[in-house]
C-alpha cells in the first residue's frame, strides 16, 4: 500500500477554487504510509478538520515489481458532498491479491468543488479527477499497472463522475473502461447553478458569490454552511423545482465548457464515444435515504403528489405512474418515483446510451435484501459496494449486512467481485451484453418475490425522456 501521494497542489490559498495545480517535487523518499487528509465534508457527520492536502491518492498493488497489470481507479464521491479515499469499505486488499492495482483518490467536493462562481472554473471536482487520472497515466506503470488498461468506476455520485468522465474531451484517452453503480441524474443549468451559489454564499456571510469573497472563509466552516443550507432546500421549491428534492444544492453544472452537456444526450447523440461499461443499480435505491432521515413509514399522499410531480417525467409521468402503479401506497409512490429518477433511469439509460454510441454495456439490478435492521433497508443504494470489494467487515457494510456476514452475503460478494475483476481485466463481465431497448440482463441474487415496482412500466413511462438537468421553475 501506497497512500498520501500528492497528484496536485493543496487547493488552498491562491489556488483555492482554482484549478488542480502539477504537485510540488520533493527530496528524498516520501513516506506514503498514512492516508491524505479528507477533504471538507458537507454532510451531517462529525468529521474534525484536518489538513490541507486534499488531493491526494493512494495504491494497493500486489507487486510493485510487475508489469502490465489492470488498473482500477477508483471515486470515492458520495452525493457530490463526501469523497473520503481512506473509508474501509474502499479497501483494496481483496481486489489487490486478484492481480489488479487499485488506486483511490480524493478530490474537492461541495462548496470546493461545484459552487458555480463567476471569477473560478467550474465543475473543479471533476478536474481534479482528470487531474488525478493523468497522474496515473505517467506514474502507474512505476507500481506495476498498466496505463493501457485503466477502469475508472465510481458509485453515487462517484458513478455520476464516472458518466460525465465518459463526455468531456479531456478525459479522453485517461482509461479504457469503466464502471458505475446506481448513476444519479444530478445537474444544473448555469442559471439555476448561479441563483442557488449566490444564496449560499449569502448565507455563509461571503460579500459576494465569487472566489475572491469565498476564500475569506474556512473551508470546513464552508463546509458546515452548506449541509445547513441543504437541510433546508424545500423551502426553495417554487423556484428551485426538482433541485430541492435531491438533497445537493451544489452539484455538476452542464456550463458549456468543462462539462458541454449531460451524458445521455451526448452518447446517444454522437458526440462522445462509447467504452466497455459495467453499469448497475439496487432495486430499493431510495429505501436507505428514507431509513436514514427517519421518513421510512410516514410519507403521506401530499409527499406522493410532490414527487410525482417534481420528479416524474413532464408532461404525462404523474398521471403515468399512478396509472402504471394503481394499488400503489403513497409510500410506494415516493420510493418508486425518486428511485427511477435518481438513480434507476439514469442508469438504465446510461448503459442504452453508450450502447448506442458504439461501446459495450453490461447491466445489473442488485435484488439482494440488507439483512441488517430486520430487513428494512431492502435492496438498498450502496449495498453493492462492499461486496464487489469485498470489505463485508467494513464498518458502514456491518451497518447494512450486520457484524457476521451470512454464507449468502459471501457468496454474493464473490459473485460481484469476480464479474468487477473479469470485466476489469477482459472487458467482459460474463453475462450478455445490454443492447438499448433490452430488460435488464443481469439480477444479482434472483428470488421468487416480486420486485415492488414492474421494471417494464418504468421503462415505458421514462421512454423519450433523459435525465435533464435541475433548472429554474
Amino acid at each position: 500500500m501506497f497512500r498520501g501521494i500528492p497528484y496536485a497542489q493543496p487547493p488552498v490559498g491562491a489556488l483555492r477554487f482554482a484549478a488542480p495545480a502539477p504537485p510540488h517535487r520533493w527530496d528524498g523518499t516520501r513516506q506514503a504510509t498514512e492516508f491524505g487528509p479528507v477533504v471538507p465534508l458537507s454532510l451531517p457527520i462529525d468529521v474534525p478538520p484536518q489538513g490541507t492536502d486534499w488531493l491526494t491518492l493512494n495504491i494497493g498493488t500486489p507487486d510493485p515489481g510487475a508489469a502490465g497489470l489492470p488498473v482500477l481507479v477508483w471515486i470515492p464521491v458520495g452525493g457530490y458532498l463526501s469523497a473520503a479515499s481512506s473509508d474501509p469499505m474502499f479497501d483494496p486488499a481483496a481486489l489487490a491479491e486478484a492481480g489488479l492495482v487499485v488506486v483511490t483518490i480524493n478530490c474537492r467536493v461541495g462548496a470546493e468543488g461545484f459552487a458555480f462562481l463567476d471569477d473560478a472554473p467550474p465543475n473543479r471536482g471533476f478536474l481534479d479527477q482528470i487531474a488525478a487520472l493523468e497522474w496515473v497515466q505517467r506514474n502507474i506503470a512505476a507500481f506495476g499497472g498498466d496505463p493501457r488498461q485503466v477502469t475508472v468506476a465510481g458509485v453515487s455520485a462517484g458513478a455520476g463522475s464516472v458518466a460525465a468522465l465518459l463526455t468531456m474531451k479531456p478525459a479522453r484517452g485517461l482509461f479504457r473502461r469503466a464502471i458505475a453503480h446506481s448513476v444519479p441524474g444530478l445537474h444544473s443549468t448555469p442559471a439555476l447553478a448561479r441563483q442557488v451559489t449566490a444564496a449560499f454564499a449569502n448565507r455563509a456571510g461571503a460579500a459576494a458569490p465569487t472566489a475572491e469573497a469565498l476564500r475569506d472563509i474556512d473551508p470546513w466552516h464552508l463546509a458546515a454552511e452548506l449541509t445547513s443550507f441543504n437541510a433546508g432546500l424545500h423551502a426553495h421549491r417554487e423556484h428551485w423545482g426538482r433541485l430541492t428534492e435531491a438533497g445537493t444544492a451544489l452539484c455538476p453544472v452542464v456550463d458549456g465548457d468543462v462539462l458541454p452537456e449531460t451524458p445521455w444526450p451526448a452518447l446517444t447523440g454522437a458526440r462522445a464515444n462509447g467504452t466497455q461499461l459495467l453499469v448497475g443499480h439496487a432495486r430499493d435505491e431510495f429505501r436507505y435515504f428514507s431509513v436514514v432521515s427517519g421518513r421510512h413509514g410516514t410519507f403521506t399522499e401530499q409527499d406522493a403528489h410532490a414527487a410525482l410531480e417534481l420528479l416524474a417525467p413532464q408532461p404525462d409521468g404523474a398521471r403515468a405512474y399512478r396509472a402504471a402503479f394503481p394499488q400503489a401506497s403513497p409510500e410506494e409512490l415516493v420510493e418508486t418515483v425518486y428511485s427511477d429518477a435518481l438513480f434507476r433511469m439514469p442508469s438504465q439509460k446510461l448503459a442504452e446510451a453508450n450502447a448506442a454510441a458504439g461501446g459495450t454495456s453490461y447491466l445489473f439490478e442488485q435484488c439482494w435484501i440488507a439483512p441488517a435492521l430486520g430487513g428494512i433497508l431492502g435492496a438498498c443504494h450502496s449495498l453493492d459496494v462492499p461486496l464487489a470489494f469485498g470489505t463485508l467487515h467494513s464498518p458502514v457494510a456491518t451497518q447494512l449486512i450486520g457484524e457476521h456476514p451470512t454464507p449468502e452475503a459471501v457468496a454474493l460478494s464473490r459473485e460481484l467481485q469476480q464479474a468487477w475483476i473479469r470485466f476489469i481485466t477482459t472487458g467482459d463481465a460474463g453475462w450478455p451484453a445490454h443492447r438499448p431497448g433490452e430488460h435488464l440482463t443481469r439480477v444479482l441474487n434472483t428470488d421468487s418475490k416480486t420486485l415492488p415496482y414492474p421494471e417494464q412500466a418504468s421503462r415505458q413511462i421514462w421512454e423519450g425522456h433523459f435525465p435533464a438537468p435541475f433548472d429554474l421553475t
